[in-house]
């Protein structure tokens, strides 16, 4: 089944399906250029297959594209972000310190 992730701004949300089926979410609030990250969450009946790490790729993919920084308050973003430096440039210098991203390479 194909997995998709969805923009959802009327909920605040970004959702990750499997075909149809909305199996997870990740919260957002975007404001002065910033998106706040607060909560993910995957069904556990899908879980281990990437569906996660998915969903936060295609959050910070479209953070990327809108020209946004983010703050990862969400331990699975922070962590997702530790293990794919890429992104690390998403987050502001000056925020990288509050996120253990300080010592992460671009």
């Amino acid at each position: 089944m194909e997995t998709s992730v969805v923009d959802a701004p009327d909920r605040g949300r970004f959702e990750v399906r499997l075909g149809e089926r909305v199996v997870g979410l990740a919260s957002y609030h975007v404001e002065n250029g910033v998106m706040t990250l607060p909560h993910t969450e995957v069904d556990p009946g899908v879980g281990g297959r990437g569906i996660g790490s998915a969903l936060v790729a295609g959050v910070l993919d479209a953070a990327r594209e809108r020209g946004l920084h983010v703050l990862p308050y969400c331990s699975f973003v922070r962590h997702y972000i530790q293990q794919h430096p890429d992104y690390v440039e998403l987050v502001a210098e000056d925020d990288r310190p509050h996120f253990g991203l300080a010592t992460a390479q671009a």
